[in-house]
């Protein structure tokens, strides 16, 4: 895990990759490559090289990412983005029994959206998303929403529905949680997430002028899905 020894993450990896058939796709915005604590390397480090595959960008055309391309186009793709226009994953697990790619963008929300909009690309597969209650575990990054989950947290979740292994869940999420551990030893505080401060009035920065970004907040406090 290229961790220090006293912090190393190692011991709370599988002992080897888990066997899996879907593939991942991590679309990731290359401003997580420079950040310290990130999920996406734990999340690989439990998979096989084949099946978690990581391409860095803003913007994807069909002429520099050929292979990306055919997949996108491939009608058993899945892309992991919530909206309107999103399945939830567990009716589509239960038609489509096949293996299958699954493409997830990594990023903050406002970073995930210009990825996923601005490149054509990524509206070609059947877009799902996850109905999950759960409260994300990766306590150490302030969330959106109470149930923003973390790309980890994401792929584990959409990996335990697609193989119909709820092991696999738990496996992907020991690395996470014993990071989160480590770093509260190590003097860093719980975030809770902005709705979660907006709504109990500890939100401490100044509110922003834009009113679109205003907007949504206020959406969070009115438990609005945004």
């Amino acid at each position: 895990c290229s961790r220090p020894q006293k912090v190393c993450l190692c011991p709370f990896l599988p002992v080897h990759p888990l066997k899996v058939s879907t593939c991942l796709y991590i679309i990731q915005h290359p401003a997580e490559e420079s950040r310290v604590l990130r999920t996406v390397p734990l999340l690989a480090a439990c998979l096989p090289p084949d099946k978690c595959k990581i391409l860095v960008g803003r913007r994807f055309s069909e002429d520099r990412y050929p292979e990306l391309a055919t997949i996108c186009r491939n009608p058993s793709t899945l892309i992991l983005y919530p909206g309107a226009e999103a399945t939830n994953l567990e009716e589509v697990a239960v038609m489509s029994p096949s293996p299958s790619v699954m493409i997830i963008i990594d990023g903050t929300w406002s970073q995930a959206k210009d990825i996923f909009y601005k490149n054509s690309l990524f509206r070609l597969p059947k877009q799902v998303q996850l109905k999950t209650n759960h409260s994300s575990q990766y306590v150490i990054r302030t969330q959106p929403t109470n149930t923003c989950l973390s790309t980890l947290e994401c792929a584990a979740v959409a990996l335990a529905i697609m193989e119909k292994n709820k092991s696999i869940q738990e496996t992907i999420l020991h690395p996470l949680q014993a990071l989160c551990s480590f770093q509260l030893q190590h003097g860093a505080q719980i975030h809770h997430s902005k709705e979660h401060l907006l709504k109990n009035g500890l939100y401490d920065k100044p509110m922003p002028k834009n009113k679109r970004k205003l907007r949504r907040m206020e959406l969070l406090v009115n438990n609005v899905k945004i």
